[in-house]
């Protein structure tokens, strides 16, 4: 196994604490390589992740989160769950005080597909 395989396969996201718990502000990040596995067929689904939050008292470690997405590729799993799992993870993790996740699907199939996932503003 190479040692990049081994990376994503041990990944775990991490989060930090967050250096101006006491100011809000909006960290937005883009994942534009996004790859996972059609639960039905196989076939490979791409798409860009979009996250969206403001942080409480953590913010995510971003090699932690890369490698994380990274883990999807060889899961077979749907656009709907994949958006919500990588969702419920990252809120359970961070518990910011808002939060959006956004799975924009490639189109397959003549289809395109975007999740979105958001909390209230506490």
């Amino acid at each position: 196994m190479l040692y990049g395989e081994r990376s994503i396969q041990e990944a775990k996201l991490e989060a930090w604490d967050n250096p101006y718990p006491d100011r809000d502000y909006t960290i937005e990040i883009s994942f534009p390589e996004f790859t996972c596995l059609c639960p039905r067929s196989g076939y490979p689904d791409f798409a860009t992740i979009k996250l969206k939050y403001i942080p409480d008292q953590k913010i995510v470690e971003l090699k932690s989160l890369k490698l994380y997405l990274n883990s999807y590729r060889d899961k077979h799993i749907s656009h709907e769950a994949v958006t919500n799992k990588i969702y419920d993870d990252l809120k359970s993790l961070l518990n910011p005080r808002f939060i959006e996740l956004i799975g924009d699907f490639n189109p397959r199939g003549n289809v395109k597909t975007i999740i979105r996932v958001c909390s209230e503003n506490k």
